[in-house]
């Protein structure tokens, strides 16, 4: 799995690094089949009154590319809401990927007569 963390007018730090990484944690547990993620951290230049601190992960898993993005005026909370929208559209693949079809029992004609 190949693992990128940027940041677009701010510098990653080592403490937003492994906070990002703790977090990766629990979307790789529910789904461990990820090729590859790319995650941006923003902080916008905009009015005082929006919200200025933007997190985006792009999560390549085998046949699908998996977007989410959050914005908020803290950017550990835009880092949890982010997680939070992602590990649900990971586990929402990771049911439909997943084959619900199940063999019927065949039955036996010694078990019939």
């Amino acid at each position: 799995m190949n693992l990128t963390i940027s940041g677009h007018h701010l510098e990653v730090t080592p403490a937003l690094r492994e906070y990002v990484l703790t977090k990766l944690d629990r979307v790789t547990r529910h789904f461990d089949q990820v090729v590859d993620i790319t995650v941006l951290l923003c902080v916008e230049k905009l009015s005082e009154k929006e919200r200025r601190q933007r997190a985006e992960v792009t999560l390549h898993v085998k046949g699908k590319d998996i977007f989410a993005e959050c914005s908020a005026e803290d950017l550990y909370a835009a880092i949890d809401q982010l997680m939070d929208k992602l590990d649900r559209q990971v586990v929402r693949h990771k049911d439909k990927v997943q084959n619900h079809h199940h063999e019927s029992p065949k039955r036996t004609d010694a078990t019939l007569n």
